[in-house]
């Protein structure tokens, strides 16, 4: 893999250190907008990036082939959209997009074009994850899946000052629901699918849902989503069974540990070895399916990431929070 940047944020400044180390991919560009390729060209030093770019069409003439979009997330579906057209294979950071719609018809594109698309979400590919996938049936009936995020913001004390950053910015499509709770939702969804029903409950200040729960109805269990930028708790996941429960020690994103403890007495451990460095599960399933041309593994964690984003946009209409 051959990959372009675009942004120079916080997630690029975490993921750049194992990026540019990992087997099988090249960073070979960055890119930041015109006030901030200042940052850019930062970066690019720093990590031994070849070039630092202010605009799409000359990232894509620095030899790659794929794209990371790491920009706030309105803007993801712009940038998207163009790199597909200009015959880039698209790795977006989480959300897709802000908008259902807009998701699909990347998602139509990506396949018209025969490119890849992926969603970077790292929780769906963390080894702890998977251990519980092989875990379950042995729970018996579901009866309750928990799953929390909460963490007090850095730029929440600004932002009740009226100082707005993209991630409390509702023209930006922050909120915790699209930040925090995301996560909450990929843990759940991957497992169970998609929920017959469901109610958002956020705590809004500024036009914004700084925290807020998420009830998703299925037919047999609900599940609860709780994420919070506005005051820290516990961050766990817990999915409680007719036979037991298994409990994961860490945020969503990063799973951690988990454990599996079940009525007659048997209870196994199994470690999450990336909790800290998260991206690289994901980013190798990445350049695995790219090098090995397996769309119907990107294609169907696609389709997964179109459920999610269409509970994301009714989550968000419901509540009242501006939704294109």
């Amino acid at each position: 893999m051959k990959l372009g940047i675009i942004g120079t944020g916080m997630i690029v400044k975490e993921f750049l250190p194992e990026l540019v180390k990992m087997e099988g991919l090249e960073v070979l560009s960055i890119m930041g907008s015109p006030s901030g390729f200042a940052k850019a060209e930062a970066l690019s030093q720093q990590y031994g990036i070849p070039q630092a770019v202010s605009n799409l069409e000359e990232l894509c003439e620095t030899g790659i082939d794929t794209v990371y979009v790491a920009v706030p997330n309105n803007l993801h579906f712009g940038y998207c959209k163009k790199a597909l057209e200009m015959g880039m294979n698209v790795i977006v950071e989480k959300p897709m997009t802000d908008d259902a719609g807009e998701a699909e018809s990347l998602a139509a594109l990506a396949r018209k074009k025969n490119l890849f698309l992926f969603e970077a979400i790292t929780t769906v590919y963390m080894e702890g994850y998977r251990k519980i996938r092989e875990w379950l049936p042995l729970l018996g009936d579901i009866k309750i899946v928990q799953c929390r995020f909460c963490q007090y913001s850095s730029r929440y004390d600004n932002f009740k000052k009226g100082i707005i950053a993209p991630a409390f910015d509702p023209k930006k499509s922050g909120g915790a629901l699209m930040d925090l709770n995301l996560y909450n939702i990929h843990y759940v969804m991957q497992y169970f699918g998609r929920p017959d029903s469901i109610s958002y409950f956020p705590n809004m200040e500024r036009n914004i849902d700084t925290s807020g729960v998420l009830m998703m109805l299925y037919p047999k269990f609900t599940a609860v989503c709780v994420a919070a930028k506005d005051c820290n708790g516990d961050s766990s996941a817990i999915i409680q069974g007719t036979n037991g429960f298994i409990k994961s020690d860490m945020t969503p994103n990063k799973v951690g540990n988990v454990t599996l403890q079940l009525r007659d007495g048997t209870c196994e451990v199994a470690e999450e070895h990336y909790a800290e460095r998260r991206m690289i599960p994901e980013f190798k399933q990445f350049i695995r399916a790219i090098k090995e041309q397996d769309y119907e593994f990107c294609y169907k964690q696609l389709e997964h990431s179109l459920a999610v984003n269409e509970v994301l946009n009714r989550a968000r209409i419901q509540a009242g929070i501006k939704a294109k």
